[in-house]
Parts: structure tokens; sequence; C-alpha cells
């Protein structure tokens, strides 16, 4: 019969085998994710989205079409930022049910805070841009050039309050990535034998 130990954590119960190797799997995942978020997240911002308001590109395809473009690469930017947070938050709570150990404030905050930024960014402000993108290269007969004017104004504002939040989303991310490849207590990842 299966009992859990007193402590809660299934890491320090005896009779599992394979505590070494669920604890280098669970620091591997953690590692991994991070650095693939992080990775994903800086070559998006310095090297495709800048990319689409390239002359090369304005000419290929005109301001309205290589505007269309981004924000439909940004929307598949954002499901990456969604992924990758699920899996560090299943990753932390695998870690706390294992391995026993509270979470980590700053680590778990961190998280929170960068999970909060890509949701408003993905769900709020980005289809607010989208709107004002379609207001501001729309048909004359459907929007007023007062209201084009206005839109284009906000939607320069916006982007300017989405790049400031992508900013900090990236130095949360190296933060994160730092916070779970050198653990802040050299037993985090140990029990007996293993050395992680």
């Amino acid at each position: 019969m299966f009992v859990v130990p007193p402590n809660g954590s299934l890491a320090l119960y005896a009779n599992f085998s394979s505590v070494p190797s669920v604890i280098a799997f669970l620091r591997f995942i953690g590692i991994l994710n991070a650095s693939v978020w992080f990775g994903a997240s800086l070559f998006f911002t310095f090297g495709i989205a800048p990319a689409f308001f390239t002359p090369e590109m304005k000419n290929l395809l005109g301001d309205i079409y290589a505007g269309l473009v981004a924000q439909s690469v940004l929307e598949r930017y954002f499901i990456l930022h969604y992924c990758c947070g699920a899996v560090a938050i299943m990753h932390q709570l695998a870690e706390w049910v294992y391995l026993g150990k509270a979470l980590h404030r700053l680590t778990f905050g961190l998280l929170m805070a960068i999970m909060a930024l890509s949701l408003i960014g993905g769900l709020w402000l980005q289809p607010k841009l989208k709107e004002l993108h379609r207001i501001r290269y729309g048909r004359p007969e459907q929007f007023p050039p007062q209201q084009r004017a206005q839109a284009e104004k906000a939607f320069k504002s916006w982007h300017g309050v989405s790049q400031v939040m992508n900013l900090a989303v990236l130095a949360g991310l190296a933060g994160l990535a730092w916070r779970l490849s050198v653990p802040s207590n050299g037993s985090r990842f140990s029990t007996g034998k293993f050395r992680g």
C-alpha cells in the first residue's frame, strides 16, 4: 500500500528508486521551457517583428498588408507565450508536489507577472491594435478622416505601450531562465547521491 510521507514530499520517500531521474527530468523541463520561451521571444522581438516594417517589406506589401501580416504572426507569438507559460506553471507545481518544497516566491511571482503581461497583451491590447489598424487603413466612406487620424494617433500610442510590455516580458523571461538554471538553494534539485 502506498502512503505519502508526513512531510508531503514524494522525492524523500525511500521506496521510489526513480527519485534522481524524476528530479533531473523536472530540472531539464524547466530549463528547456524557459530557454525556448526566452529564445523565441528574443528572436521574435529583434529578428522577426522589425522585418515587417523594413522598406523592402513595405514596398512588397504596402503599409496595410505589412501590418496585417505582422498582426497574424503576433497572434501566434502570444500562443507561444500561453503554451510556455502553462508548461512553466505545471513545472513549478510538479516541483512543489514532488519535492515537497514551498514555491519560490520570487520565481513564481515573476512567472505570474510574465503571464499577466502576456495575457493582457494577447487578449486585450492586440485586438485593440488590430481594430485601430482596421480604422486607420479603412475605406474613406466607412471612416471619416478625423476618425482615421484619431485611430492613427491611438495606434502609435498603444503600439508603444505594447513594445514596453514586450521588453518587460523579455526582462522577466531572462530573470526566470536565470532563476531556473541557477537555483537559490543548492539542494533544490538534489537528494542523496544525485548531484544536479
